[in-house]
């Protein structure tokens, strides 16, 4: 296996790439959400169509997003931040790692479901926004989990609710925010994918030796170590998870463009 690094346009670059190769198997791309679901919908510039100009073969995993505060706010469980940002006579604000990043659509969804105001503070990367819900700049940062673990360990932060449609096995005591504000689950995804028609006979092979990779408790425990539920939706059900994906989006995105 060679891996090739197409960085640049939030994937897009590299996922075009995936998109112009010759479909025989041997070419494959890692999808992500900012490349095929929401990236398209927020208006990035693409050139490619993001499901008929593909084979979505695997889904590998997702990433929940945590909603943290800083060790002083007074919000001490998710039910409060949710009533205080309600009731507050400012605004509250929130910080993600920048416009269209899973943070920050994670904050939109919050925002339209519980019908609060808060104002997105977006960042260059979320380690500069972190410092800042330390600092009290702050007053939520929406992060992925691993990330915010030291910190919330060292008494710095708290983790107030997972963005996962169930509570993450690390932190069993948090609840999801779907368990207070209905609808609102919001994670980030990765899959695998190759350029449209590459024979059936090759992605039921690569589906099967994916599956298999994916059983392996060594790769599991990899996956765990940076925040990654492992998943292994194959063809069908990856097709299927994108359109579900694009049907959750699509309002909340024309929700911030009408804004």
């Amino acid at each position: 296996v060679v891996v090739e690094n197409r960085g640049g346009a939030a994937s897009i670059i590299g996922t075009d790439a995936g998109a112009k190769a010759k479909p025989d198997g041997y070419t494959l791309v890692i999808t992500n959400g900012a490349a095929i679901t929401v990236g398209p919908m927020l208006g990035q510039p693409i050139t490619y169509d993001p499901v008929e100009d593909f084979e979505h073969i695997f889904l590998i995993g997702t990433f929940p997003n945590g909603l943290l505060v800083n060790a002083n706010h007074p919000a001490k469980t998710f039910q409060e931040f949710i009533e205080l940002a309600r009731q507050s006579k400012r605004k509250f604000n929130y910080g993600s790692a920048g416009v269209g990043s899973a943070g920050y659509l994670t904050g939109e969804l919050l925002k339209q479901r519980a019908g609060v105001e808060m104002v997105h503070v977006p960042y260059k990367g979320t380690g500069p926004a972190m410092n800042d819900l330390i600092g009290g700049q702050l007053d939520a940062l929406f992060n992925n989990l691993q990330a915010a673990e030291t910190q919330a360990k060292a008494g710095n932060i708290r983790i107030l609710a997972v963005s996962s449609p169930e509570r993450h096995p690390q932190f069993p005591d948090v609840p999801t925010m779907d368990e207070i504000v209905p609808g609102t689950v919001a994670e980030a995804w990765f899959g695998i994918s190759g350029p449209k028609g590459i024979p059936s006979e090759i992605i039921d092979h690569l589906e099967k030796a994916l599956a298999n990779v994916l059983k392996d408790e060594s790769v599991r425990k990899q996956l765990a170590a940076v925040g990654m539920t492992p998943r292994g939706e194959r063809q069908q059900q990856f097709a299927q998870f994108i359109q579900d994906e694009i049907s959750k989006w699509g309002p909340v995105i024309q929700g911030i463009k009408g804004n």
